[in-house]
């Protein structure tokens, strides 16, 4: 069931409820193989598992068995879209979420400042994790490059991630990334993947080797890594097809730039959970669907961190209370995918849902974790199906046929 498809024509008018989704990154894990536990079960979670007692709970999958998503497939799930249908390339986030100049017929894509030793393998694909304004600065030693008929921008998005904007004719998402996604090799020479896509490829490559020999004095950001080259998204409009008006808090630019591109404003918080309660307070009246980011937890289990993990998540847990005391007319808690601190990186696993509403179908003795959600009314579900719930425990989606 893909939310977005069937909702429109159901929909009852007039509701004053209101949504909150709160997305936990990389929520789910695997167990650690001297505990047995996940991050879930490790950590002490006491407001959410209370929550999920009284919620309805299951698990989501976000792409299908078996398919690993990126953050943007699993966040077009969440709000109801297709993601194999609506594909937004990685660049396209990165250019919405930080407010660039990006136009239809512009191609854009996402840079990872990164290290590379002297034969040219790639030593941290991420640099050190270097902070934003470093990236920022050495945005502008690359302004220097010059590629003629084609012209470019770059800003900083977070930590060592840049969005970058190519503008000219005949210009094609159609070509293949330099990130090989592992370390000890070098950055791959960027091809045209389809034809079409010769021009992109040459533009592109002229950037990396141009951009090789101006950060090659850098001490850690000595060279990029580029992907997910796109073009500027046209989804249905969140508000068109569900009635809402809603509102993104998110700290991480992409995550803005996903929301941007169903049609939802958007407001900064700082990194952490307490920041957005206190944005979501600010704009309670102001909106009936709220979509909270909070990023910590994935880069934690990229990191292959699982301490620092189920820290993030007990801090999280600490300001559950906060959005309870929103009283809203539902509440659902979940991640948008699974980031098991044991593989760091994304996996195909489902993560938990909780969805708490005065119609939900609570779960006695579940806990908010794999095992304690897995059993609960909700099922696994496809993560595309859940707007279709939380439309309908928010009384705001009617009856179908006769």
């Amino acid at each position: 069931m893909i939310s977005s498809e069937y909702t429109r024509d159901l929909l009852i008018s007039g509701s004053k409820s209101k949504i909150i989704l709160l997305v936990i990154d990389g929520l789910g894990g695997l167990p650690d193989s001297t505990t047995g536990k996940s991050e879930l079960d490790t950590a002490s979670l006491p407001n959410l598992d209370r929550l999920v007692r009284g919620s309805s709970c299951g698990m989501l999958s976000p792409l299908g068995p078996g398919f690993t998503p990126g953050s943007g497939p699993a966040h077009l799930a969440l709000f109801g879209y297709d993601p194999w249908r609506w594909k937004i390339g990685r660049g396209a986030l990165s250019a919405l979420g930080t407010g660039m100049d990006f136009r239809v017929g512009d191609i854009a894509a996402r840079l990872n400042f990164c290290t590379v030793d002297k034969s040219g393998l790639v030593t941290d694909r991420r640099a050190g994790r270097i902070s934003t304004d470093e990236s920022q600065a050495l945005c502008e030693i690359l302004s220097e490059v010059k590629i003629p008929d084609v012209e470019f921008s770059l800003k900083a998005e977070m930590d060592y991630r840049v969005g970058v904007v190519f503008r000219g004719e005949e210009l094609s998402e159609n070509v293949t990334e330099s990130d090989p996604q592992k370390t000890g090799v070098a950055p791959i020479k960027v091809s045209a993947s389809e034809p079409g896509g010769e021009k992109m490829m040459w533009a592109v490559n002229s950037f990396l080797k141009q951009t090789k020999k101006l950060l090659s004095g850098q001490p850690r950001a000595n060279m990029v890594l580029i992907r997910g080259f796109a073009t500027f998204p046209t989804l249905p409009s969140f508000s068109h097809i569900y009635g809402l008006n809603a509102l993104a808090i998110a700290t991480y630019p992409m995550y803005r730039g996903v929301a941007k591109a169903a049609g939802m404003s958007t407001v900064v918080s700082d990194n952490n959970l307490s920041s957005a309660c206190l944005l979501l307070k600010q704009y309670w009246d102001e909106f009936d669907f709220f979509f909270i980011h909070n990023k910590g937890t994935d880069s934690a289990g990229e990191d292959g961190d699982f301490d620092k993990k189920v820290r993030q998540l007990e801090e999280i847990d600490n300001q559950i209370p906060q959005l309870i005391e929103q009283e809203p007319s539902v509440l659902v808690v979940t991640g948008d995918h699974s980031t098991p601190s044991i593989m760091r990186s994304h996996s195909w696993h489902s993560v938990p849902v909780a969805l708490a509403s005065s119609f939900a179908q609570p779960h006695v003795g579940a806990s908010f974790s794999e095992n304690g959600c897995r059993d609960g009314s909700i099922g696994t579900i496809s993560s595309s199906s859940l707007m279709a719930l939380v439309l309908a425990h928010s009384g705001r989606l009617g009856k179908y046929g006769a």
